[in-house]
């Protein structure tokens, strides 16, 4: 315990003196040195820092380096982070400069008339996601957060490899450039061969520990000398278990070098702690971890298969139609370890062109809420910027900024997204399987990564079929059952000055336009009236 108190106190002491929680960027340790990324340099106090009796040195070079020495660094480190995170959490929230008072006799903006602008809208949207982040702030779900920072690096190379293997299979199908391919395929397979090892780096990274020895024991599970070691009755083979076997490795992993930090003297940390840390978690990994990972992978596997293969169109209107109240949920997370595993294993995930329908209802919405409310210029505006994003896969501007403040509208995306996925699911059942090779994009971003077991020209019909029942679904469901009269009547407000609030102000009453003028015939009919649709809609 005096050991703990020294190095929190320790940490405590080097904090104020490189600007404190809100001046670093980046934390981490070498095997002498704790090393910090800051905002502003200018912040830090060298000669006080140098002065303290932990603080062998300091260096500058890309992070500013603390040198403290072996053991000491490794165990001040953690303590430095909880007090980042401390101090960043209790930093109160920077509170928006009230909007300066109109001068006398000046004409209100057009935002300032209308009855509920974008700017408003994406207020609430901001606020629910405030609230919703929030909530998702449990324990299990804090859990959730943390395996998905070990997977997200690794999309930028799960991308890039995938756009090449199927550039890859392109090329071998149309039998171009074989001196190529083989240098191709090298290059797309490499990274999968030894995915295991990145996810023990970040795993033991996000979990506390030190990260090139959460990667030397994941390291073990693709080595190709496993397959001379005999556990559980049977010869086990290189990438057994994969990167969930990966993972549980390297979280034992962290737990061992952190109870060896706690016991093993500082003199002896540098070479005992190491040792131990790869040893018993190692063997574990070997007779244990990698038959019970390689059981769990297989049964993903086997599953995923089944239940498109036997409830093809119902399991993918589900999973389309609930894809984003998973991700106001934060429980979306969960599903990475399984995409990921699935690609390991099938070289695709047969679930994510299912999810991406989510995204096509999402855009079906939007478009739907642009032709409801012709006079509103404002949330037309934002929709009509968000809309490319929406497109390519990043819904997140139209879901806070237009359908979920909006209520009824993010239900109706739910239910474009539902039938876009059982369009698709039902595909998988017919016998047509529609993978991605990489996590990450939707939307029209995922066709450079479709890969399938009927050809590429089959796959991408049935993706952009199954966007095209997304979009109109969404449209139909938000067009005609997204809207009530109230909605109708608070958000369909002109943003235009209209001639009475002009002449309260002192200024010229505007020409009439199509917005303030009693004739309508500029603007779409409103039809059928959404409140006489079905209860429960």
């Amino acid at each position: 315990m005096a050991t703990e108190d020294k190095n929190r106190a320790t940490a405590a002491a080097i904090l104020p003196l490189v600007g404190g929680a809100a001046n670093v960027a980046s934390i981490a340790h070498c095997m002498t040195r704790l090393r910090l990324g800051l905002h502003d340099r200018s912040l830090v106090d060298d000669e006080a820092l140098k002065a303290l009796p932990a603080v062998m040195g300091v260096v500058e070079d890309d992070t500013y380096q603390i040198v403290l020495g072996p053991g000491t660094v490794a165990r001040v480190t953690p303590e430095f982070e909880h007090l980042v995170e401390e101090g960043r959490a209790a930093a109160p929230a920077a509170s928006p400069a009230p909007a300066p008072a109109p001068a006398p006799g000046d004409a209100p903006s057009a935002s300032a008339v209308s009855a509920v602008s974008a700017d408003e809208l994406a207020a609430q949207g901001a606020a629910i996601k405030a609230q919703q982040k929030a909530k998702n702030a449990t324990p299990f779900k804090l859990f959730l957060r943390k395996i998905a920072n070990i997977f997200v690096p690794l999309i930028p190379a799960l991308i890039g490899c995938g756009i090449i293997a199927g550039l890859n299979g392109l090329l071998v199908n149309l039998e171009w450039l074989p001196a190529v391919t083989p240098a191709l395929a090298a290059m797309a397979s490499g990274f999968m061969a030894l995915i295991a090892v990145f996810v023990g780096y970040n795993t033991a990274k996000e979990f506390g520990g030190t990260p090139i020895l959460g990667g030397a024991v994941a390291a073990i599970i693709v080595f190709p000398g496993v397959a001379n070691i005999d556990a559980f009755g049977q010869t086990l083979s290189p990438g057994q278990g994969g990167v969930l076997g990966a993972l549980g490795a390297a979280v034992l992993a962290v737990y061992v070098e952190k109870w060896c930090r706690r016991w093993v003297p500082e003199a002896l940390d540098v070479l005992v702690t190491p040792t131990l840390t790869v040893l018993i978690s190692g063997l574990v990994t070997i007779f244990g971890l990698m038959y019970v990972a390689g059981e769990v992978s297989s049964a993903i596997g086997t599953f995923a298969d089944w239940l498109l293969s036997n409830g093809g169109a119902g399991a993918g209107f589900v999973l389309g139609g609930l894809f984003l109240p998973l991700v106001m949920l934060g429980l979306h997370q969960a599903l990475i370890p399984i995409h990921t595993t699935l690609i390991e294993q099938q070289g695709y995930t047969v679930l994510l062109p299912i999810l991406a329908m989510a995204g096509a209802g999402q855009v079906g919405a939007a478009v739907a809420v642009y032709f409801r409310l012709p006079r509103n210029e404002s949330i037309r505006r934002t929709i009509k910027s968000a809309l490319p994003a929406g497109l390519l896969g990043v819904g997140e501007p139209l879901i806070y900024g237009v359908s979920l403040p909006l209520g009824r509208p993010f239900i109706t995306a739910c239910v474009g997204g539902a039938f876009g996925g059982g369009f698709v699911g039902l595909f998988n059942q017919l016998g047509d399987t529609v993978g991605s090779t990489a996590i990450g994009p939707s939307g029209w971003a995922l066709f450079p990564l479709l890969d399938g077991n009927h050809g590429l020209g089959s796959t991408i019909a049935i993706y952009g079929g199954g966007l095209l029942v997304g979009y109109v679904a969404g449209f139909l469901a938000t067009y005609f059952f997204g809207f009530g009269k109230e909605l109708l009547a608070e958000f369909n407000v002109s943003q235009e000055p209209t001639p009475s609030t002009v002449a309260a102000t002192g200024g010229t009453s505007p020409a009439p336009t199509a917005t303030t003028g009693p004739d309508h015939r500029d603007h779409p009919d409103p039809g059928p009236d959404p409140a006489k649709a079905p209860a429960g809609v």
